[in-house]
């Protein structure tokens, strides 16, 4: 084979790969680590970080641009971009990304939500009629997402289906082995009370049996106001509080005013993957918040010994 015949042919291999890799565009960070683990050879990006609030996003050139380039769009669901997922959609004009059957893709609709509403109006604030939609702390909810993802990645993406279906069986084995380790961790943490910000962690603490006594919100998407944070200390001043708990994203003021109030810490948590240092992927996003939750409760557990 001569250099010409050389060069030609791996120019069109390098073509040939370049044209086949698959575009994942998600709303958030955990759905850009599951589809990292599902297709690691995709080009996948993210609309958000887990230093923003996945409620609101404003849709920028760039966002249109990832969009309309994408093969598969994966997001939350149940309402949780409901305020800037359609424009973008729209912007983008990506007739691929704008339907279910095609390739879009709402996690909460591969599983059962908790905290689903028959009646919601504006009064209520920024609450989910469809559930809470921050459901990728619930170990069992998550494997049930990546088995419905893999499917929709297979059926948009047949000819590297074999690859997909090992991916999955890799994630499944060592997403239970570390669910077990995750559960006895959990197990340790039943019966703790905390005040939090908002409902953003409400499956890890459905899984750990951690009681979420009071918000911070007055009501869900407004920030505290002194008249609530008021009336929140004397619940927090009751003894069986162990800590505020906010997320890496939420503005630390009100927590922090309540914490030099009523001498509770303030756990602040990684709502996703990259929202501390120790998150890097799933599995290390979930050792993170058990051990940081785990650490401040044997604290409290000694301080009343």
């Amino acid at each position: 084979m001569n250099f010409k015949l050389i060069v030609s042919s791996v120019l069109f291999t390098f073509s040939t790969h370049a044209f086949a890799q698959f575009n994942i565009f998600t709303c958030e960070p955990e759905y850009a680590a599951l589809a990292k683990e599902l297709a690691p050879d995709a080009r996948i990006y993210s609309a958000t970080t887990a230093m923003q609030d996945p409620h609101q996003v404003q849709a920028r050139p760039s966002l249109i641009a990832k969009m309309r380039q994408a093969d598969l769009v994966v997001c939350a669901g149940a309402e949780l971009e409901v305020g800037w997922l359609p424009m973008l959609q729209m912007k983008a004009a990506n007739a691929q990304v704008r339907n279910t059957d095609l390739g879009l893709f709402f996690a909460a609709e591969h599983v059962e939500t908790l905290d689903q509403m028959s009646n919601v109006d504006r009064s209520m604030g920024d609450v989910h009629s469809q559930g809470n939609p921050h459901l990728h702390f619930s170990p069992q909810r998550m494997l049930a997402i990546a088995k419905a993802l893999t499917e929709k990645l297979i059926q948009l993406d047949g000819d590297n289906s074999n690859h997909y279906q090992q991916q999955f069986e890799s994630f499944n084995s060592r997403w239970n082995i570390a669910s077990s380790k995750w559960q006895e961790a959990a197990n340790t943490l039943a019966g703790m009370k905390v005040i939090a910000y908002h409902s953003s962690f409400r499956y890890l603490f459905d899984f750990a049996s951690i009681e979420q006594v009071a918000d911070l919100e007055p009501k869900p998407g407004l920030p505290p106001t002194s008249g609530h944070l008021a009336r929140l200390l004397k619940q927090a001043k009751n003894g069986d509080v162990t800590a505020i708990v906010i997320a890496s994203y939420q503005d630390k003021r009100g927590a922090t005013w309540l914490a030099e109030k009523s001498n509770l810490p303030v756990i602040v948590l990684p709502l996703s993957v990259g929202g501390n240092e120790q998150s890097i992927d799933l599995f290390s996003l979930y050792d993170s918040v058990l051990s940081l939750l785990t650490q401040e409760y044997n604290a409290k557990k000694l301080s009343i010994l």
